[in-house]
């Protein structure tokens, strides 16, 4: 990953927090530099939605207290009048502060306040003759003293790796980076109620765990020292979940963290959040089919349409989403491969190389024709698939967690669902056999053995816990951080984590 040097202050913001250093010298000579005795009654959204309509005469008419705290983003000093604006987590009010009402000592020290400073205000409401709604201000406190000076308000925080590694100064001075993290969670919430509403209980698994599953990825390792023993962070909460099905717990779901020891690109962080959730007698069809509703209804909720701009195509969430199968899929985007052998494997294997695939890769060296023809499918037409497209049936040497169809050997009951060219959830029909799954397991240590860093573990206990017996069941993981960036034309996954992962700062340059 390409880095830059840490942002080095300018000779002129050294100078600059140098002397906000001695005005917090000076304030702490006064009494306490920091209070925490105020506690506002309103925010700028409500004085905004309240007030915005009156007339500067229907306001005049009565006295409409206003007591509110925020950040100083602008300030304009006239003589014996000014004019400042203060931010709240709501948005922006402005200020007007006089002599004649504060007096001389007061006023004179808030021309001494800086841009960054927390401040208390207590007033009445007004408008400006040029119609602004603002709060007259009858007495102002500096609650908080900025020591760095805010970023240019006309150019913001215009460096992308700052504003990832200084988040809370992106915040501040973007409001399109608190709109995207507000409908984040807005989505979150969404997902949430509407899990809830379908009968599915909201529960807890281990992130910490001493045999990682539930997918094939790199896990990242540690050690508990009181027990002395390897431990991973999980890379999926899915045997976990389907421990509990087994428990009788016949709708659950978890949102949460996964974590996987993998490159970092624009759709991929090492920590990243998803939903997984499993209903026992239901399968991948009915799975495909839920999915479906629940991505529509939180778009709808969340954003107030089915249809969104992604980076300046349009995704429409409210027409039925298409299937299939990875050889359509091939022949549909790539037209070159129609016709062509694509059941056969010296043909795919062929077709491959031509594309600089390297089948040396353990997960290519030993691949039968469903793992080549996945492969074909990544590079040739995974990219296309815009608007809402399942895939499915997969082949069973990549699928060692889904049910086997009953009716074609190898494949399983298992779709991958892709919207703008990327993955954004995983189902299938879950195989609840435990002779087969304890094979399947068997194959992956095989695998791992052989090379494959991300072939999964053999977990005894979940081989016990199936042998209890689990309902037919389905279960699907839908990524979160994938989906925000869809609803908020994000084009890179750093965008919708509050804090991505990054190498730390070199603080000796």
């Amino acid at each position: 990953m390409n880095t830059t040097p840490p942002e080095v202050p300018a000779p002129d913001e050294n100078h600059l927090i140098a002397e906000r250093r001695q005005k917090l010298a000076r304030l702490r000579e006064q009494g306490p530099a920091f209070p925490n005795d105020f506690t506002p009654t309103h925010r700028a959204a409500a004085l905004h939605a309240l007030y915005d309509e009156q007339s500067k005469e229907q306001l005049a008419e009565h006295d409409h207290p206003a007591t509110i705290a925020g950040r100083m983003m602008l300030k304009r000093v006239m003589g014996k009048a000014s004019f400042a604006t203060i931010q709240d987590s709501t948005g922006r009010i402005q200020i007007y502060l006089d002599k004649g009402t504060l007096g001389e000592e007061l006023y004179d020290a808030f021309k001494h306040w800086d841009l960054g400073d927390i401040l208390a205000v207590s007033g009445v409401i007004f408008k400006t003759n040029k119609g602004e709604l603002s709060v007259h201000a009858h007495s102002v406190r500096m609650l908080t003293k900025s020591l760095r000076p805010l970023p240019d308000k006309f150019h913001g925080m215009t460096h992308t790796e700052l504003r990832y590694r200084q988040r809370y100064v992106d915040l501040l001075m973007s409001e399109q980076t608190r709109q995207t993290f507000e409908l984040r969670s807005k989505a979150i919430a969404t997902m949430r109620t509407e899990m809830v509403k379908h009968a599915f209980l909201e529960v807890e698994t281990p992130m910490l765990q001493a045999i990682p599953g539930g997918a094939t990825a790199k896990p990242f390792e540690t050690h508990h020292n009181a027990l002395d023993m390897q431990m991973f962070l999980r890379i999926a909460p899915e045997l976990y979940l389907k421990r509990l099905v087994v428990g009788g717990i016949e709708r659950v779901f978890e949102i949460n963290r996964n974590f996987r020891n993998e490159g970092v690109s624009p759709r991929h962080n090492p920590e990243f959040t998803m939903m997984e959730f499993y209903a026992a007698y239901t399968d991948y069809q009915w799975l495909m089919d839920f999915t479906e509703t629940l991505l529509r209804e939180v778009t709808v909720q969340t954003t107030g349409s089915s249809l969104v701009t992604y980076q300046g195509r349009d995704i429409d969430f409210g027409k039925p989403f298409a299937r299939l199968t990875i050889v359509q899929a091939i022949e549909q985007y790539a037209p070159a491969y129609q016709g062509k052998p694509l059941d056969d494997s010296e043909y795919l294997r062929q077709a491959l190389q031509e594309l600089k695939v390297d089948l040396s890769q353990p997960a290519l060296a030993a691949a039968g024709v469903g793992a080549l023809q996945l492969a074909l499918f990544e590079e040739v037409a995974e990219h296309q698939l815009w608007e809402p497209t399942y895939i499915i049936d997969y082949p069973i040497e990549v699928s060692p967690l889904a049910r086997e169809s009953d009716h074609h050997s190898g494949i399983t009951e298992r779709f991958e669902l892709f919207i703008a060219g990327r993955e954004l959830a995983n189902g299938f029909s879950e195989l609840n056999d435990p002779e087969d799954q304890a094979a399947r397991f068997q194959a992956q240590v095989a695998a791992k053995d052989a090379g494959d860093e991300e072939a999964m573990y053999f977990d005894d206990d979940y081989i016990r816990a199936l042998e209890y017996g689990m309902p037919p069941a389905g279960g699907c993981g839908i990524g979160i951080d994938r989906f925000v960036m869809l609803l908020t034309d994000s084009a890179s996954i750093r965008d919708v984590i509050l804090f991505p992962h990054m190498r730390p700062e070199d603080h000796g340059q």
